[in-house]
């Protein structure tokens, strides 16, 4: 694969085939390895019915060593192929979730987030042994402690209702229509993943146009949503049954027209002092700003400080922190301007510098 083949499902040993990419390759890993359940005996529900457990041969193992040593050759090998600035995902359940962080950090890794994924409609404990295993653990890291990594957080609030996306994602299993299934009408994997969970994990860490691998690519779950976003996608599969399906499914995706690919991210965007409102013209010395319920008042001072009629103080974020009795303040959303009669937010100020910057 030196000849940097993309969109590809190929099949085989993910180890060996990593070993055949070049050197700081790949964007993104997303790694939904063997979890090594090792369960005890058949599985059955109250009625004596036989519940289709993982029992596959691929997530067997001889021991725990085997399984780390297995885990350490994959991950070195995912660490090779990732270019300085990529993160890797790697999910699992309380098996194995553990001794993977730890080979992971051994390894160099830096951990960026832990993530629960909790499951809405969990499998019951039919044995009423133990709790309801109801989540699993996805770890999301950087190549190194230096990677200058993708995170499109604006992006990620802009999908969580203007609402900070945070490390609990309550999510469905893979059921359904969206569950494949073989020629038989039996379900195609035994573990195969929603893609409302990989459509998080590729919006946050990737950008259109990116190479994102998985190395246990199974039923094809991170190509399929890899290619309605836009980004080019390498999965390895050594079940010849898995790759077959795999490469059907994507054969029926299109992917999202090119200019609905684009995402917000403020990163982006010029850096806009709030003096500069004053030096553009958009405020003047003396100016009165209001919070949205008119519950503060403060003017515009000649060096874009503010200060209030009882002597307080400061910038639009110290001062807005300040009155609110609170630890921080967006000033640029907290303070509105009255201009023609008509309420605005200073950040829409802001947007017209940064657009008249544009222009220019």
């Amino acid at each position: 694969m030196s000849e940097r083949k993309v969109d590809i499902i190929v099949q085989g040993d993910c180890i060996a085939n990593m070993k055949k990419m070049d050197d700081q390759s790949v964007d993104l890993v997303f790694a939904d390895p063997p979890y090594a359940m090792q369960l005890g005996g058949e599985l059955v529900r109250p009625d004596n019915s036989r519940v289709d457990a993982v029992d596959d041969e691929w997530d067997q193992f001889d021991s725990v060593e085997a399984y780390d040593n297995f885990t350490e050759a994959w991950l070195r090998e995912a660490k090779r192929v990732m270019k300085d600035n990529a993160t890797l995902w790697v999910m699992g359940s309380y098996h194995n979730i553990f001794r993977v962080g730890k080979i992971l950090q051994d390894l160099g890794f830096w951990v960026l987030n832990d993530v629960l994924w909790i499951k809405n409609n969990p499998m019951p404990n039919f044995k009423g042994t133990r709790f309801t295993n109801a989540h699993e653990t996805l770890i999301w890291a950087a190549k190194s402690s230096k990677s200058k990594y993708t995170f499109n957080y604006e992006a990620m609030k802009t999908m969580n209702d203007d609402t900070q996306m945070r490390s609990d994602w309550y999510l469905p299993i893979c059921s359904g229509g969206e569950r494949l299934k073989d020629e038989k009408g039996e379900k195609l994997h035994s573990t195969q993943k929603p893609e409302a969970l990989l459509y998080r994990v590729l919006l946050a860490s990737s950008n259109k146009g990116d190479l994102v691998l998985d190395p246990f690519s199974g039923s094809g779950t991170t190509a399929a949503v890899a290619k309605k976003l836009g980004r080019h996608y390498i999965g390895l599969e050594q079940d010849a049954k898995y790759v077959k399906f795999s490469r059907e499914r994507l054969d029926e995706i299109d992917p999202a027209a090119d200019e609905l690919l684009e995402v917000s991210s403020k990163k982006k965007e010029a850096r806009i002092p709030f003096g500069q409102l004053l030096a553009s013209g958009l405020l003047q010395p003396g100016t009165k700003l209001f919070d949205e319920k008119h519950k503060y008042e403060a003017v515009v001072r000649a060096d874009g400080s503010l200060k209030t009629k009882d002597g307080k103080a400061g910038s639009i974020h110290k001062l807005g922190a300040e009155l609110q009795n609170a630890p921080s303040c967006n000033g640029w959303k907290y303070w509105m301007v009255e201009q023609d009669g008509e309420k605005k937010s200073i950040d829409d100020l802001r947007s017209k510098v940064r657009d008249s910057i544009k222009v220019a």
